[in-house]
C-alpha cells in the first residue's frame, strides 16, 4: 500500500466576493499541484468572509447552487488531486447556515461533507465578540474520509480544535491525518494556535494539516494565518506565518506507526468516575 503522500495547505485572505475568492484559492491549489501535492486543503470560509454576520447570511447559497461546488469539483478532476475545501457557507433549510467542508476525490466526485460541530460563541479579553450560533447550525456527525492507500483523513473546522475528544475519536476511527482548516482570530492565534495543533498531533500520533485564513477582512476582522503541517511526534514540518500562498510537505505513514507504537495512548483508555468533594 502507498505509505507516502505529498500534502499542501493553502493560506488566503478571503474577502466578500465569492468568485474572486474561488479564483484566488484555485490559483494556489494549481500551484501546489504543480509542485507535486496530491492532497490539498484550503482554509475555513474559503468562499467568503462577511461582517457583520447578516451579510454572510444574505450572500450564502444552497449547496445545489453554490458556485464553489462545481468549481472545486472540476479543479480536482482537472488536476487529478484530492481537495478538501476547508469550509464554505451553505444555506440550510431553517434559515440558518452550515459551515461545511467539502472533500473532493481526484475524479471530481464529492466524496463527503462535514458540518462544523462546535460553534464559535465567545467574548475575548480584547472585547472582540463572535456569536457563530446566531447564523450557523451545528453539525452532529464526525467524519473520516479515505484517500487511495492507507491514508485516512479526520475532518474538523477551526473551533473544533479546542475539543480534544473529537480528535481522539477520529484517530480511533482510523484517521492518521487530522485536518483543521481555520480562520483563527489574532489574539487566540497568538495564545493557543500552535500549542493546540501540536497537542492534537501528539495525543493521537497523527499528522495535522491546518490551512488558515490570514490578514484583514471586511469590517476590520483580522485572522492569524500561520498555516501548519505537523508530524505525529508534534514537530512543525512546514509553516506559513503571514501572507497568502501555500506550504507543502511529504508525509510518511511510517512516522504515524512509529509514534503510535512508542506511545500507544489510543489503546489505553480506562473507565473511571468523577467524584466531587465539597
Amino acid at each position: 500500500m502507498v505509505k507516502t503522500l505529498k500534502v499542501a495547505c493553502v493560506q488566503i485572505t478571503s474577502g466578500p466576493d465569492i468568485a474572486q475568492n474561488l479564483e484566488k484559492a484555485g490559483a494556489y491549489v494549481r500551484q501546489a499541484a504543480a509542485d507535486g501535492a496530491q492532497f490539498i486543503v484550503t482554509p475555513e470560509n474559503t468562499c467568503h468572509i462577511r461582517f457583520p454576520a447578516h451579510l454572510k447570511k444574505d450572500s450564502a447559497q444552497a449547496q445545489e447552487t453554490h458556485p464553489g461546488v462545481p468549481f472545486f469539483s472540476d479543479l480536482a478532476k482537472e488536476l487529478g488531486v484530492t481537495i478538501l475545501v476547508g469550509s464554505m457557507a451553505i444555506k440550510a433549510g431553517d434559515e440558518r447556515l452550515l459551515n461545511r467542508s467539502f472533500f473532493f476525490a481526484p475524479d471530481g466526485s464529492l466524496k463527503v461533507v462535514y458540518d462544523k460541530i462546535h460553534l464559535f460563541d465567545v467574548q475575548l479579553p480584547t472585547g472582540e465578540i463572535h456569536a457563530e450560533s446566531d447564523v450557523m447550525r451545528p453539525g452532529a456527525q464526525a467524519v473520516v474520509a479515505g484517500i487511495d492507500g492507507d491514508f485516512k483523513v479526520g475532518l474538523s473546522i477551526c473551533y473544533d480544535l479546542r475539543f480534544s475528544h473529537l480528535y481522539r475519536d477520529l484517530a480511533k476511527a482510523g484517521a492518521n491525518i487530522l485536518c483543521v482548516p481555520a480562520a483563527f482570530t489574532v489574539p487566540t492565534g497568538q495564545a493557543h494556535w500552535e500549542t493546540l495543533l501540536r497537542t492534537r498531533a501528539i495525543e493521537t500520533g497523527s499528522y495535522v494539516m491546518a490551512a488558515a485564513q490570514v490578514g484583514e477582512h471586511e469590517g476590520g476582522r483580522k485572522t492569524y494565518g500561520h498555516s501548519m503541517i505537523i508530524g505525529p511526534w508534534g514537530r512543525v514540518l512546514a509553516q506559513k506565518e503571514s501572507g497568502e500562498g501555500y506550504i507543502i510537505h511529504e508525509i510518511d505513514l511510517q512516522e504515524v506507526e512509529t509514534a503510535r507504537g512508542a506511545i500507544p495512548a489510543l489503546q489505553h483508555d480506562r473507565e473511571y468516575e468523577v467524584k466531587v468533594y465539597e
